[in-house]
């Protein structure tokens, strides 16, 4: 019976859809939970979670800002996917935007009289430089010296809180908050750094377009290059990869490299995208980056480590983050509940990874099986025909 009805899963949905299924069922179960705790703190659960959604999706606005909150985490989820092919992972997603950040932001300080046309592409250009060096020094690490690359991208990630600390409270900061206000911020960039908005009267601009182009780049890289090829043999099987005469040390440099840049484009695009047009900060990586060098890993593993999977991912949890707010105000519930569920999103989408990579695999085998029965001639399917035949 069980293996009819993963047959039947098999051929509907398909080993990769059916995988899927495993992480929406534990986004529903924290929300089950998230419903148990607001009716313990006296609030209505459909009540909540409609604001979230109102919040999140109810017009053109909210869409847009959700757009806006999910960048970020989409830029960060395809560096993610791309490391985590190759076996490497990157927990230093934070350190990378912020060293992203401050090589677009000196790029517009250094040339701000640049046309417009020539300039925010270098600024891009700076953001993905920036990340890439950040993210290539713990994959050098690793390749050569055998540091682990959880260790180094953490610590690198407090390397990088300093060094923007250093730079926006002297070098680089805002000269009249020298003299009155002291917030570590630089001045008002460059006009022509400026990132063009979107036409419909909203806050979206072309960051967003070239998220999504990120996306789709890191696709054909993955599986239409030869380099792709090269990182997800590493990935697979490094001894393997080093026998086939693959450059094993040069592909995990490469991984964390890709990885680095993405999310260093998501740094200057958080500068260059913001409404004040500045660098700012309260002297913490999350008042920059708002945590998206973390929540980027659960948007990846959500999205099934798929760069265009992630597209969709992002913008679920970016509605996630900015529809809690509603919510908050709808059922007031203390600010809190609102991390505690974000929490619970976390735990069970990360939990669930194994059980999703399992069932794709028990699919896989199904129809496997399937095949071989039917290439064999079976009885049972060839009594299955004959059967249909004579009901015919």
């Amino acid at each position: 019976m069980g293996e009819r009805l993963r047959d039947r899963l098999a051929r509907v949905a398909g080993p990769q859809l059916a995988g899927l299924l495993v992480p929406v069922a534990a986004v529903l179960a924290a929300f089950l939970i998230g419903a148990v705790m607001m009716l313990a703190l006296g609030a209505n659960p459909l009540e909540g979670y409609w604001a979230l959604l109102e919040g999140a999706f109810g017009d053109v606005d909210a869409l847009a800002d959700t757009a806006l909150k999910s960048m970020p985490l989409l830029l960060v989820g395809v560096g993610i996917c791309i490391a985590f092919r190759a076996s490497v992972i990157n927990i230093g997603g934070e350190g990378q935007m912020i060293a992203g950040a401050i090589v677009s932001t000196l790029v517009a300080l250094g040339f701000p009289d640049l046309p417009r046309i020539l300039l925010v592409p270098l600024v891009l250009v700076g953001g993905l430089v920036g990340g890439a060096l950040w993210g290539a020094l713990p994959g050098a690490l690793k390749a050569y010296s055998g540091v682990n690359e959880i260790l180094s991208t953490i610590m690198l990630n407090i390397v990088a809180v300093q060094l923007m600390n250093f730079l926006l409270r002297d070098p680089i900061m805002d000269p009249y908050e020298k003299e009155h206000g002291r917030l570590p911020q630089t001045e008002r960039l460059s006009e022509n750094s400026d990132l063009p908005l979107l036409p419909g009267g909203t806050r979206l601009h072309v960051g967003i377009l070239v998220a999504v182009a990120m996306a789709g780049l890191a696709y054909v890289l993955l599986w239409r290059t030869a380099l792709g090829y090269r990182l997800r043999a590493v990935g697979h099987s490094a001894p393997a990869a080093r026998y086939a005469g693959m450059p094993v040390k040069r592909t995990i440099v490469a991984a964390l490299t890709f990885s680095g840049a993405m999310c260093g484009l998501a740094g200057a695009i958080l500068v260059f995208g913001s409404e004040s047009h500045r660098f700012v900060t309260d002297g913490s990586s999350v008042g920059f980056t708002g945590s998206a060098g973390f929540n980027g890993i659960v948007t990846a593993l959500f999205g099934g480590l798929h760069p265009l999977w992630t597209i969709p991912s992002s913008f679920f949890f970016g509605g996630l983050q900015f529809g809690a707010n509603a919510m908050q105000r709808a059922v007031q519930v203390p600010a809190a509940l609102i991390v505690g569920l974000n929490g619970l999103v976390v735990v069970f989408v990360v939990s669930s990874d194994r059980l999703r990579r399992a069932v794709g695999e028990s699919l896989v085998q199904g129809r496997r099986i399937r095949d071989e029965r039917a290439s064999e001639g079976d009885p049972s399917e060839q009594d299955g025909a004959s059967r249909e035949g004579a009901g015919t």
